[in-house]
């Protein structure tokens, strides 16, 4: 035996330098394999994130905050203007802008009523075509979400392995809030992306953080600079910029224990001198973004703006920000004091309800993806090669969440559009533990998220998952950018000319589309006595749950024949 033991250990002995030489060539092959089937998984989850995105910028109509941003946008370009929409910084707007300058929308220059009527001036009074401005407009913010998507993919991927990058990336691209609102011109989508960037950059600082970090503030300037709802991730993400640089130059091997205090201490006296740059790499963002629209900062405060006092006034005078965005910040503060009209299971309410984002991802989000956010956030805190992560990837997302429940505005989930990127990203770490059936289950699970949404193409906006009935059956449950945003004028149309040619047609609209531009010739029922409504109602479904006085009355006494988009009810009046 003895003898035998020493001819083994012999021969593989010999054997091992061949065996080493051998392998790294065996194992090349399957490497460059992995890759290319990694590459091709990737390519195919974007393909079709951009298809069901393209297929709803070209079906829907301008929702209601559309108009808005792209009349602001056109003024950029034609008079270089900061007037408009100063409630929200350029940065945005100038992403929209880059579609308008393929679309070519005609405006008159000096227009001088409110930015609601900017918008219909531009869509609808200028004899530009708004299905054509409203593509090209929306286009910009596509290739923006498809990009974030690769952030996504990547994060996850030095997070997890490849598999764990692509499961990240199928809850992303599979996500019917994040589909639903990349596909439009709004700001809710590059702001949240832009943070996720940011926070994938600094945890690459804990590698380079002479490279990273400026990197990682210029993504944070290009939120703020986008969104003012950005600004609460600014001491989160300040913190986590000292940890990247401290972990970077720990002593290897010994970690802090080599470094001696004086040497923890420049450390950490670097690290917030890093943190610090950061911050200053996104301030000069912010600043570019005003002055790329108008070199000279020409800009005097609006009538409207409202005065901030306190503590909020304080900071709003002491940040070093363009007055515009001062002013900016005070208008959202007064958006904050107002009593906003809110619904939820069937009740509506006058206020905020703590709870409402919340319920209503609940009811907006995949099952399948809630299940993998829940364990993917389990096992980033439970899993020592994981742990180090969750302070970037969940810490800001619970920040952010917290202070978007504590909001005055219960108007949609679009308030907390960064969970389904942060929580992609937390999800995939459940591919990484030692549990036999933990990839089948996250196979399984990411299947039944592409499923669902599949099935909601190409009603994406007002999605709801199956537990609650599907997207049919949203509208009991959420109003107003959940459901219905006044995008379906256009499906409206071809209904009409396509089952009731020929038929009077009343209409409560609620969005800032003109129904006449889509070949809607209707009337408003709730300005003539309710004899004379008769032939078909249509009513937008937030107006349904909303309905008082008259229009509740024609409502009770009329039949329900048909639905258009999951966010119009047509009913029939004898």
């Amino acid at each position: 035996m003895h003898v035998a033991g020493v001819l083994d250990r012999v021969t593989r002995a010999a054997v091992s330098p061949v065996a080493r030489a051998v392998e790294p060539r065996v194992r090349e092959p399957r490497r460059r394999r992995l890759a290319v089937a990694v590459a091709v998984v990737v390519a195919v989850l974007l393909a079709q994130m951009a298809a069901a995105m393209v297929t709803a910028a070209v079906e829907q109509t301008p929702t209601i905050d559309e108009p808005v941003y792209v009349g602001t946008a056109k003024t950029y370009l034609q008079e270089h203007s900061l007037r408009f929409n100063p409630e929200h910084p350029p940065l945005g707007k100038l992403v929209i802008a880059a579609g308008l300058l393929f679309a070519h929308p005609r405006l008159a220059p000096g227009f001088a009523g409110d930015q609601g009527a900017l918008g219909r001036r531009l869509l609808y009074e200028s004899g530009n075509d708004p299905w054509q401005v409203m593509l090209w407009a929306r286009l910009p913010v596509i290739v923006l979400t498809l990009l974030f998507g690769l952030v996504v993919f990547a994060f996850a991927r030095e997070l997890t392995g490849p598999v764990g990058g692509v499961a990240a990336l199928a809850l992303y691209a599979f996500s019917p809030d994040v589909i639903a609102h990349g596909s439009l011109a709004t700001l809710d989508v590059p702001m949240a992306g832009f943070l996720l960037t940011s926070v994938w950059l600094l945890w690459r600082a804990r590698r380079r953080p002479l490279r990273h970090l400026p990197l990682a503030g210029a993504a944070l300037g290009a939120a703020v600079a986008t969104k003012m709802s950005a600004l609460p991730a600014v001491p989160v993400l300040m913190p986590l910029a000292v940890l990247s640089y401290a972990y970077a130059r720990r002593t290897p091997g010994t970690g802090w224990r080599g470094t001696g205090r004086r040497g923890t201490a420049r450390i950490l006296a670097r690290g917030v001198a890093g943190a610090v740059g950061m911050a200053l790499v996104a301030l000069a963002v912010v600043w570019a973004a005003y002055l790329a629209v108008d070199p000279r900062l020409r800009w005097t405060t609006p009538g409207h703006v409202p005065a901030v006092h306190g503590l909020r006034g304080l900071a709003v005078d002491l940040l070093p920000v363009p007055e515009p965005f001062r002013d900016g910040m005070r208008i959202q503060f007064g958006f904050e004091n107002e009593l906003w009209r809110g619904f939820l299971f069937g009740h509506q309410y006058h206020g905020s309800l703590w709870y409402y984002l919340p319920a209503a991802l609940l009811v907006k989000t995949p099952l399948g993806m809630l299940a993998l956010w829940a364990a993917g956030a389990v096992a980033m805190v439970a899993a020592p090669r994981l742990r180090p992560a969750a302070p970037y990837v969940l810490v800001p997302a619970a920040v952010l969440l917290a202070v978007a429940m504590n909001g005055a505005r219960d108007l949609g989930v679009r308030y907390a559009l960064f969970l389904p990127m942060f929580l992609a990203v937390a999800a995939a770490g459940l591919v990484t533990l030692r549990w036999r059936g933990a990839l089948g289950v996250t196979a399984v699970l990411v299947a039944c998220v592409a499923v669902s949404s599949l099935r909601a193409f190409p009603y994406y906006l007002p999605y709801a998952n199956e537990a609650f009935g599907g997207p049919a059956r949203t509208h009991r449950y959420l109003h107003d950018s959940n459901v219905d945003w006044g995008q379906d004028l256009g499906r409206l149309a071809d209904r009409l000319r396509g089952r009731y040619r020929d038929e009077r047609v009343w209409l409560v609209y609620k969005g800032s589309g003109v129904p006449s531009a889509y070949g809607i010739h209707a009337h408003d029922p709730r300005r003539v006595s309710p004899g004379r409504v008769h032939g078909l109602l249509v009513v937008s479904d937030s107006s349904v749950a909303g309905a008082r006085g008259r229009l509740a009355a024609l409502i009770e006494h009329s039949r329900p024949v048909d639905e258009v988009g999951h966010s119009l009810t047509v009913f029939r009046r004898a």
